[in-house]
């Protein structure tokens, strides 16, 4: 019989048929808390120490206490990795407001509660990074900057789900959020990129996007390939009329889009600018300095 998982919940380990939290938790109630997706390679867990520091400024932003050191939440990735002897995973790692009454109040919430669940994840076929995958541009618009803007990687992902509904009911692999201006924002969980005369174009911050750890890498890689990258406002047309464009994240890590809204991107499969990138970022994602061992 296979052994079961095992669950951090605030310093305690728990099988994950008996993993629970209270249905008082802020977070089941509100979408109250913050959380992070992060991956381990090859026993090196990517960018670990920068998914904690984007952690600890979404939490910041909607004022909540973590109660415990940055470091210490390294620790507690690493040793929940260590107790499920996995050495390629996919880390969820979730901050919720803790345990409060039926009211909005977070002072009712004494304190918050820490969650780390190591596991798979699959987004897309084994065909998504050959072949490409489609998207719809979808009818609900991101939060903008001034409402519970998806900068602050919260719980709430309502917004995504109801595009990713979207998507699933027009046959197509993902959805595109556009900001209250109409431009491009992002995927429902990833950042965009689009590849036009051989420059590299992704929206800015101020559409209400993600500044997304994935996405920092790409830029990263493209600029020492010798692309020029550019953060700007992108609209529906520019997306359409694209040589390339590609998601990133860190479930998805990089994914060619071959179409959106039935137009064909480029000339319909992933372009060379996309396929460096992807290459690139295997070579990177396996070098141990680009991340913290799990066994030091």
């Amino acid at each position: 019989m296979e052994k079961e998982l095992l669950i951090y919940i605030d310093g305690a380990f728990y099988p994950k048929s008996q993993a629970k939290i209270s249905v008082y938790d802020h977070g089941l109630l509100y979408g109250d808390g913050v959380f992070e997706g992060i991956r381990a390679y090859d026993g090196v867990v990517f960018k670990l120490r920068e998914h904690v520091e984007r952690l600890y400024r979404s939490a910041h932003a909607i004022m909540l206490q973590i109660p415990m050191s940055k470091e210490e939440m390294v620790q507690a990735v690493l040793e929940t990795l260590r107790k499920n002897n996995l050495y390629n995973a996919y880390i969820r790692l979730v901050v919720t407001r803790g345990v409060g009454d039926l009211g909005l109040d977070p002072r009712k919430c004494p304190k918050s509660s820490v969650i780390i669940i190591t596991d798979t994840i699959v987004l897309h076929s084994g065909e998504a990074k050959e072949k490409g995958i489609t998207a719809v541009i979808s009818w609900v618009r991101r939060n903008s900057v001034d409402a519970a803007t998806h900068e602050i990687k919260s719980l709430n992902y309502l917004n995504s789900v109801l595009s990713k509904i979207e998507a699933n009911m027009n046959h197509v692999d993902e959805a595109i959020c556009l900001d209250k201006n109409g431009y491009i924002a992002e995927g429902v969980g990833e950042n965009l990129f689009i590849v036009k005369n051989g420059k590299i174009l992704t929206p800015p911050s101020s559409t209400g996007a993600l500044a997304g750890i994935t996405a920092q890498v790409a830029i990263r890689l493209a600029k020492s390939l010798g692309y020029d990258v550019a953060e700007v406002n992108i609209t529906p047309f520019q997306l359409f009329t694209a040589n390339e464009a590609f998601f990133t994240g860190t479930a998805a890590e990089i994914v060619p889009i071959r179409e959106v809204n039935k137009r064909q991107i480029g000339n319909g499969n992933p372009g060379p600018v996309t396929k460096k990138l992807m290459a690139e970022f295997q070579k990177m994602v396996l070098d141990p300095k680009e991340g913290v061992p799990i066994y030091s």
